[in-house]
């Protein structure tokens, strides 16, 4: 029996429908390297704009920080609802080697391959994120520029090869980040979520780095025993993206145990003293999510950090 390459989708919209990834494809492998501008100037506004509020008061924000995070969880929402079936139904009908090996995601599934363009696309905004940690002044730890640079031009730069093995890597993002945005948006509106929610993001995020590197090791054998033709993924990308997974993998882990296991954390004290000029020691803390956000971050993200107010 013939199993159809793409789920049934209950509803098509038509913007989803007229998507050709031919056409984003070509205007991806003309523009990708525009990706080094935008990390350049990302970097000049950051770290121009903490020396520029080094002496100013702290804005608040919290009103336009609960849409921006509300507009994120809804659009994370979507793409998670948009591309998750098609990765179950290759899954249930194909197996692993075709999710790993073989693009249809892109090539075949309309509905998927728009949602897939976006994601690519919303790496650029996303970096916005670091605006507001610096207009409140809150700790800018590396790991938070760092997350956000290598995603945006790995993210890039897998989509002019139409890297198979990245429908996993959208699939994990957009599901983890509809929890995170979620709760950041709770948090700026006052509203105050237990303490394990925000464990249950960092146990995600750690999850998602520990089955990205395993696609990356699959993809790897697969690469080897099949073949180039039949496995659409480089060499150069598997070392790409296993050197970022493995690098977050343990400085989440890190993070993880200075939170949740260590001495202070059981005994409810924060790892990190929160203040304006905290930053330069607080780089070795991890951050909590794909896009960058530390989980003590994310606890802030509803309030201004009591140190701060001492000041």
């Amino acid at each position: 029996m013939n199993v159809e390459i793409t789920p049934n989708y209950s509803y098509i919209f038509d913007f989803e429908n007229e998507f050709i990834h031919q056409d984003t494809r070509v205007w991806m492998v003309k523009n990708w390297t525009y990706v080094f501008y935008y990390c350049g100037i990302y970097m000049a506004v950051i770290f121009g704009g903490q020396y520029y509020m080094q002496n100013r008061p702290r804005f608040e924000l919290r009103g336009l920080l609960a849409i921006w995070n509300t507009l994120l969880a809804m659009f994370s929402i979507m793409g998670a609802c948009r591309t998750a079936p098609e990765l179950v139904h290759v899954l249930r009908h194909y197996g692993l080697f075709h999710s790993v090996c073989v693009p249809s995601f892109i090539e075949h599934d309309r509905v998927s391959g728009f949602w897939t363009w976006l994601f690519v696309l919303s790496k650029l905004p996303e970096l916005g994120d670091t605006v507001f940690i610096v207009l409140r002044k809150q700790p800018l730890i590396f790991l938070h520029w760092y997350h956000h640079i290598t995603v945006l031009m790995y993210s890039w730069f897998s989509y002019t090869e139409y890297t198979a093995s990245a429908r996993w890597f959208i699939v994990m993002n957009y599901c983890v980040h509809s929890v995170m945005y979620s709760y950041y948006a709770l948090r700026a509106l006052n509203f105050k979520p237990p303490r394990s929610i925000a464990m249950l993001i960092t146990t995600l995020q750690l999850t998602q780095m520990v089955v990205g590197c395993a696609i990356n090791i699959w993809a790897h054998g697969f690469l080897q025993t099949a073949g180039k033709n039949s496995c659409n993924i480089s060499e150069m990308n598997i070392k790409l993206s296993i050197a970022m997974y493995f690098s977050y993998f343990v400085l989440f882990a890190r993070f993880f145990y200075k939170t949740y296991l260590s001495t202070n954390a059981r005994k409810g004290k924060r790892p990190i003293q929160v203040t304006a000029s905290s930053t330069a020691t607080s780089g070795q803390y991890m951050s909590s999510s794909i896009n960058g956000k530390s989980d003590v971050q994310s606890l802030l993200a509803g309030q201004t950090s009591s140190k701060i107010k001492a000041q």
